[in-house]
């Protein structure tokens, strides 16, 4: 990944290369990859993970039905 330094504005090139980074999501795939993960380890975060969202979820729409009241 390249990033042209213009004008000797170094700050502008770090932006510019820090959005590449996030955009291109190598960072993501290097930390998944960073520690070795059995197949039930992933699916129980999945299954957390979902969880937490269903609960989020209910949350939102419990405040939204009582602030009806």
């Amino acid at each position: 990944m390249r990033v042209a330094v213009r004008n000797g504005n170094v700050e502008q090139a770090l932006r510019k290369l820090k959005r590449k980074v996030n955009d291109s999501e190598k960072l993501l795939d290097y930390r998944e990859k960073q520690y070795h993960t059995t197949k039930s380890e992933r699916k129980q975060k999945k299954r957390a993970s979902a969880v937490a969202r269903e609960k989020k979820r209910i949350e939102k729409l419990n405040k939204k039905f009582l602030s009806r009241k």
